[in-house]
């Protein structure tokens, strides 16, 4: 990440610039140092300033759209902002060809189950051992531990099926004292 610039002439932004080359305005050549050898006043009377970032209306991508930074010059102060964020669809969306667009709750409880799949794969052997050994039995601390996954993934699927919001979904994954809401898979036996 590197600061950004920006031409004003006018009072206006004309032109974001690149600050791996110099820059030609009017009949004057500037070499790329200006963006980091010059003061900021000397560089400001010649009409390029940095932007200053407002990110108060970009939201967390995971569950928002963010709007494309838009660029303004007022009170000698260039400012890159963003609109109002969209939140992402809850719901999975189907569209006028039948194609299904997977909303978050979907993708969330798609990764719990992918979670809860990747725990229980490794105690399987004892299942199928004890399916092939007639003498052999699971032990009873696997079987707690595999019935216990079990019952966190689904109330971790219930608890994402229960949100209203994309607020309320994210807030379940928000650890505060060293737990989250959405509660957390059991110790490995």
């Amino acid at each position: 990440w590197h600061n950004m610039f920006v031409l004003v002439e006018n009072d206006s932004i004309t032109k974001t610039l690149n600050t791996s080359r110099g820059i030609t305005i009017g009949e004057n050549q500037y070499p790329r140092a200006i963006y980091t050898s010059w003061a900021t006043a000397e560089r400001e009377a010649i009409g390029i300033y940095e932007v200053v970032y407002d990110n108060t209306n970009k939201k967390d991508e995971a569950y928002y759209t963010n709007t494309n930074q838009s660029f303004d010059f007022a009170d000698g102060v260039a400012t890159a902002s963003y609109g109002s964020a969209t939140a992402r669809a809850l719901a999975d969306v189907t569209d006028e060809d039948d194609n299904v667009t997977l909303g978050l709750k979907t993708k969330h409880k798609e990764t719990i189950k992918r979670q809860a799949s990747g725990y229980l794969t490794k105690t399987d052997w004892y299942v199928i051992k004890a399916t092939d050994v007639e003498s052999y039995s699971v032990p009873a601390e696997t079987t707690t531990y595999r019935a216990a996954v079990r019952t966190a993934s689904n109330d971790m699927e219930a608890l994402i099926d229960a949100c209203n919001t994309v607020d309320e979904l994210a807030a379940l994954y928000v650890y505060t004292d060293g737990s989250r809401p959405l509660g957390e898979f059991p110790e490995e036996v």
